[in-house]
This record gives structure tokens, sequence and C-alpha cells, in this order.
């Protein structure tokens, strides 16, 4: 019986190193198969949802903020002084209300999730948020406001004044 190939050069492979590599690219395979499942109509949602989110979160408007977040919805800021985290619908959406300059960033897909880019004055990069929604409600926010990180990242270009 021929030995599995476990791509390493050492001759130390085991079956078990085989199964572990097959079940994570079956899962793999999975998450792949069902996102493109995803009807064309809930991507557009989505982006209901989130443009829904930057329109109260740009108006201050609290009761408005929760009634698009999920309770136990998950805020992670990503700045040059480290990664912050906000756990709760009432602290992201307190949150949220300060953040305008995001709000009146363009609408942009993050790794096939609806996202807001901004742009500073002179064309630099200013925010990238990326959100995640199920069932209506946005159930996590990722903001990258760190200048190094965001100049990494293939950006589209400010739109013209």
């Amino acid at each position: 019986m021929k030995e599995p190939y476990c791509g390493r050069a050492s001759s130390g492979c085991s079956r078990w190193d085989s199964a572990d590599a097959t079940k994570m690219l079956a899962g793999r395979a999975r998450r792949k198969i069902r996102d493109a499942r995803q009807p064309a109509s809930a991507g557009r949602q989505q982006s209901e949802v989130v443009q829904a989110f930057l329109a109260t979160a740009r108006d201050g408007r609290l009761e408005e903020l929760l009634r698009v977040l999920h309770p136990d919805v998950k805020l992670t800021v990503r700045t040059p002084a480290g990664t912050f985290v906000t756990l709760g619908a009432t602290d992201v959406a307190t949150r949220a209300r300060v953040a305008g300059s995001a709000a009146r960033g363009r609408a942009v897909t993050v790794n096939g999730r609806p996202g807001v880019i901004s742009w500073n004055e002179d064309g630099a990069p200013l925010s990238l948020l990326a959100f995640t929604v199920a069932d209506g409600l946005i159930t996590e926010i990722t903001a990258v406001v760190e200048p190094a990180e965001l100049a990494l990242l293939p950006m589209p270009l400010p739109d013209p004044m």
C-alpha cells in the first residue's frame, strides 16, 4: 500500500496527517460551495443592511442603529495602537455614532462581504470596514484604520471631487 503524501521532505508522514489534511480541504470545499450557492439577492440584502447602518451612524440615531445590529455583534478595530474589540449592540452602536468618516465612504466588497472604504483629503486610504450580515442583522464589523496595513491592501482610487 502506498504511503499518503503529506507535503514534507521528511519521511515521517502518518495517516493522521493525511486524514487531517483531507478534512481541512473538505471543509474548505464545503464552505466554498455554500458561499457560491448564496443567491445574488442575499448580497443585495446584506448591502442594504450595511447602508442602513451607515446612514443611521452618520445621523447619530442610536435606536435605529440597534435595529440593524445583532445583540452579540462584535466590532474589531485595527489601529496603529493595536487591535481593539467591542462586544454587544449598545456599545458598538455608541462607537459607530462617533465614526462618521466611514459613513461617507464608497461601498466595496471585502473578501465577499459588504464593506466601505473612505479616504483622506489627500487621497490616502483612511479606513476600511467589512461587515458580516446574517438574517438581516450585522453580526460582525472589522475596521482597519492602521495606515501601514491599509497601504498594503489593494484599494480602489477615491472618487474624483
